[in-house]
């Protein structure tokens, strides 16, 4: 079996690419920012606010979620989600040094 094209780049790449990726719908940034903004919240919570059915907030969730940048805390029956921060923390200072990096070129 050959290897995956993800395994030619590096740890960093990679995980920069998983949190772009994530957060490349216009739907897992306005949840992201509802929890910001918001704190804990239920997937109903953020439903009633979304212009999206609860399956595809519980996809989007999902995605957000295995790029660490929310997690899940269980509460009851159900769980709230809030924002990683330091999944977060991470993504910023890969994005400056990306962003450094095009600077030295101008």
């Amino acid at each position: 079996m050959g290897k995956s094209k993800t395994d030619f780049f590096n740890e960093k790449q990679n995980r920069l690419a998983s949190y772009s990726k994530a957060l490349s719908h216009p739907a897992r940034i306005a949840i992201t920012i509802y929890l910001i903004e918001n704190g804990n919240c239920s997937c109903g919570e953020i439903v009633r606010v979304m212009p999206l059915a609860q399956p595809t907030i519980s996809q989007h969730i999902k995605e957000l979620k295995s790029a660490g940048l929310i997690v899940g805390i269980g509460r009851g029956k159900g769980n709230v989600y809030k924002v990683n921060l330091k999944t977060f923390a991470k993504f910023e200072k890969q994005m400056k040094n990306l962003f450094k990096k095009i600077k030295k070129i101008r």
